[in-house]
């Protein structure tokens, strides 16, 4: 084995093990502020996939009625390049049918039913992205200020031509101030910021590896800022943060959300989002701990 991976290898053991080590966690994150609940951005994960069946129509309604900041979902591409809101590359956990999005057009994917928690088809069907801007049109007319988390579920060699479809109804929809993109993927996130800059992009990984130029995004991604100058925010798996890297992050003007929480009893740092299954909670959270003016 080349020593360089041996030692790549060895320290992310070690990172792991200590990241995962909820003692250790302790020492470095805490129970959230008022301050803090009052400017952290509460993101319903899937619509709030603890709440309601994942990335549905159903389950959007919930995290907006929930009082949750932006709604996150998963995008793919049809047969026939309608994007479809799902986690997953195939349909066999979330549906009643089986195969892989990209076989399918969207007629035949409409012939799915959404499974609920038990594994029982609802009434719902895989949304497409248009459906699901039709819906936060709706919910911003009535008032409620809330935006999108688009995750790019892509690989190079998948999905072509899924960054222009993206743009394309971001613009009919007028959506460009509150739609935010995420994705692992580097190749999505580069083609998206050359076909329109002004896009806001943000970047999901693990960790990075202590004292080491390296990220863990899916692979071993070579990191530093200038690479990433385009990139607003960095999101983190819950375990995956130290304290002394948010520090980092703060000084190269960056913002930072955690993945994927359930309950507040889930001890984080100070950051600027929390993407949760339970928005709900989170919500309940803020308003139990409003910031209290001092007396002048």
């Amino acid at each position: 084995m080349n020593k360089k991976i041996y030692i790549l290898l060895i320290l992310l053991v070690a990172a792991v093990l200590y990241l995962c080590s909820p003692p250790l966690a302790s020492l470095f994150h805490s129970t959230p502020t008022p301050q803090e609940y009052a400017t952290m951005k509460i993101i319903a994960h899937r619509g709030g996939a603890s709440l309601s069946p994942e990335n549905t129509l159903t389950a959007f309604r919930r995290g907006i009625s929930e009082g949750a900041d932006m709604i996150e979902i998963d995008i793919h591409l049809s047969s026939d390049g309608h994007i479809i809101v799902c986690h997953d590359q195939t349909v066999d956990r979330t549906t009643d049918g089986n195969g892989r999005i990209r076989d399918f057009t969207l007629l035949e994917l409409r012939q799915f039913h959404v499974l609920d928690a038990d594994g029982v088809p609802t009434q719902d069907r895989l949304p497409t992205l248009e459906e699901v801007f039709q819906l936060m049109r709706e919910a911003r007319a009535a008032g409620r200020n809330v935006q999108l988390l688009v995750e790019i579920k892509r690989t190079r060699n998948i999905y072509q031509g899924l960054e222009e479809r993206l743009l394309e109804q971001i613009y009919q929809n007028d959506a460009a101030s509150w739609v935010t993109v995420q994705s692992f993927n580097d190749f999505a996130l580069e083609h998206l910021h050359e076909l329109d800059p002004t896009i806001r992009l943000e970047k999901l990984l693990f960790m990075k590896l202590p004292f080491l130029p390296y990220i863990i995004d899916g692979g071993l991604t070579r990191f530093s800022y200038d690479k990433y100058s385009y990139v607003r925010s960095f999101n983190f798996w819950h375990r995956g943060l130290t304290a002394s890297f948010l520090r980092d992050l703060r000084r190269h003007q960056r913002e930072v959300k955690l993945w994927t929480l359930e309950g507040t009893d889930t001890r984080v740092l100070p950051v600027d989002g929390i993407i949760t299954n339970r928005p709900d909670l989170w919500v309940q959270a803020r308003q139990e701990n409003p910031i209290v003016e001092s007396a002048q």
